[in-house]
């Protein structure tokens, strides 16, 4: 990924979506033949030369001051994860390229959590989407149609982009698919600022770009999102709708624990409740069966 265009196209989006009269800028009645502010009418408002802003946008700037970035995310009237976008994307273009990043394991700490919540559904994903652990209400709510050690094997991980926009069974699962997408993209690209030499997140990206057009569309918008809570519409196979919570803490390893809850009392509780019960009591006896290539007691 290249950090400076990945700048440039931001700025250009951001510029786009604003209209002369939300900001103050006179227009005196003439046609415009590009959507949102000119180049000249945002490096004004931002107090930067035009020609500078010019080269921001063109890839061919990479030291943005501090307070250069300020004025520029006042002037497009960014959110906080918008900002944090801006100021890591314009890190990145100072960076030199990394090298093959090491495979992301699960710290004991967070193994723990897993353990200390018990029957609640719990995923742990990797900056990439990719799916680290899981426990098992966790599996059953979210990809009961995988294979349950899925996670163990880096090589063989879920990734959860590629569930939402290449696989059925997750597409279903979403009443409102669109807007589960456009989260997990936001996502992406709030991590593409922070990581953009990684190889691994660039050959998900192109991958997914060429396979799924919706994807490639909802990319090109340069949507941010910095987590945090989401609620859902859930269809699952087994118990029906159900209204879910998804909660995501990040943890120092760059990693989301994402935790799965329903109003207690609801309905939706109570689907929860049967689906997650099924799966323990079905795994425990899973466990508990002989294997049949073990030799016989006598």
């Amino acid at each position: 990924m290249d950090a400076r265009r990945q700048l440039g196209d931001f700025l250009q989006t951001r510029r786009a979506r604003l209209r002369p009269e939300d900001v103050g800028v006179a227009t005196y009645g003439e046609r415009r033949r590009v959507p949102g502010l000119r180049r000249e009418e945002l490096a004004l408002l931002a107090g930067v030369s035009a020609s500078y802003y010019s080269r921001l946008e063109q890839g061919q700037a990479f030291n943005a001051s501090p307070e250069v970035l300020d004025a520029l995310a006042r002037a497009l009237r960014l959110d906080d994860a918008e900002r944090l976008h801006l100021r890591e994307l314009a890190t990145g273009t100072r960076r030199r390229g990394a090298g093959r990043p090491a495979p992301e394991r699960v710290a004991p700490a967070t193994r723990q959590l897993i353990a200390t919540l018990g029957d609640v559904p719990v995923l742990v994903l990797g900056r990439r989407g990719d799916v680290l652990a899981w426990n098992t209400p966790g599996h059953a709510l979210y990809a009961g149609h995988l294979a349950v050690d899925g996670p163990d094997t880096p090589r063989q991980r879920p990734n959860m982009a590629r569930l939402v926009f290449l696989d059925a069974h997750t597409r279903d699962l979403y009443a409102d698919w669109a807007a589960k997408a456009r989260a997990v993209v936001a996502t992406l690209r709030m991590v593409s600022g922070r990581h953009p030499d990684d190889p691994l997140l660039a050959a998900l990206l192109g991958e997914l770009t060429v396979k799924s057009p919706e994807f490639a569309a909802m990319w090109a918008d340069h949507r941010v999102k910095a987590g945090g809570d989401a609620v859902y519409e859930m269809r699952h196979p087994l118990v029906g709708a159900m209204r879910v919570t998804q909660q995501s803490l990040r943890t120092a390893d760059d990693q989301s624990v994402v935790i799965a809850t329903t109003e207690p009392g609801s309905p939706s509780h109570a689907a929860m409740t049967l689906l997650v019960h099924g799966a323990v009591t079905g795994r425990a006896s899973a466990a508990r069966a002989p294997r049949r290539d073990a030799p016989s007691q006598r």
